[in-house]
């Protein structure tokens, strides 16, 4: 009750007298300030919640432009807020890459959700390629003898049919599947190895199809943004997307190793726990999870 009280009150009273007052003492709107005091992700986050939570229109609409009318935006912004370029030659450059930053999140979170709506389709010839492709790059020496077979088995998959496995992420549980094995193809290796670990052991695409899903809510729920702001200076792509995905394949296999679960049984439980820890480094305003190998 009374943080919505401090809410209520802050956004319709305090921030607009807070930034009159400072604009007063500083010759600089807020969207100025936050340039001249933050830099990487909490500049853009910053600037996003300035743009969000103002009472002026034009500044409102900002974040939900679309990349083509961004030179455009800037230009009404600075035309809004009385900026002139001349005596502010930087906040035209800094404000492009900031709603690029933003807008290209929103975009990014389209993007993915459309290829993880498009089901695994045996009938789609490329679906197919792809699906052979990964068991090419995961067993090159190995061929598999069959389309249905019980060797799906050995990188991981539940049944004879991998189709049935990517009902949950659609093809993009197979894309990042075949990015990771294509771009980091010895580390797949080894994983894959250690997945066939006696006691230790997991099911190597199962779970890679779950760290999808995993990635796909992170970026859903905006926990990616100061990771994707940090690591992108401008627009974010799935080809960012992917990089991450390849981040947590190889934390997680990291992880489940040195937790030493008793059983395969208790997988939710340490799944949840890595995705907790997840959450927290990306908490951090400067954090960027790249891999490193």
């Amino acid at each position: 009750m009374f943080i919505s009280l401090w809410e209520f009150f802050y956004g319709h009273f305090f921030r607009f007298w807070m930034k009159w007052l400072l604009r007063q003492m500083t010759g600089k709107c807020e969207l100025q300030r936050i340039f001249d005091t933050y830099v990487g992700a909490q500049r853009t986050h910053r600037i996003e919640n300035s743009l969000t939570y103002s009472k002026n229109k034009v500044l409102q609409k900002a974040t939900r432009v679309v990349q083509s009318e961004v030179d455009k935006c800037v230009d009404d912004i600075m035309k809004e807020k009385n900026i002139n370029p001349e005596k502010d030659a930087s906040f035209k450059i800094c404000m492009k890459m900031c709603l690029l930053q933003i807008t290209g999140y929103k975009q990014l979170y389209l993007d993915v959700e459309s290829v993880r709506k498009r089901p695994y389709d045996s009938d789609n010839l490329q679906h197919e390629e792809l699906l052979m492709k990964l068991w090419n790059l995961l067993m090159p020496t190995k061929k598999l003898n069959a389309r249905i077979s019980k060797q799906w088995a050995e990188i991981g998959f539940q049944g004879d049919d991998p189709k049935t496995d990517f009902r949950g992420m659609g093809i993009l549980g197979l894309i990042n599947l075949v990015y990771f094995s294509e771009n980091y193809t010895s580390e797949a290796h080894q994983i894959l190895s250690r997945s066939n670990h006696p006691k230790l052991g997991y099911s190597y695409a199962i779970v890679g199809i779950n760290l999808t899903e995993m990635a796909y809510s992170l970026l859903k729920s905006e926990a990616l943004k100061f990771h994707l702001y940090n690591f992108v200076p401008g627009i974010p792509t799935m080809e960012h997307f992917h990089q991450f995905y390849c981040y947590l394949v190889y934390e997680f296999d990291k992880f489940w190793f040195e937790e030493e679960p008793e059983s395969i049984m208790y997988f939710n439980l340490y799944r949840e726990k890595f995705h907790e820890k997840i959450k927290g480094l990306l908490l951090d305003c400067n954090v960027a999870l790249t891999l490193k190998v």
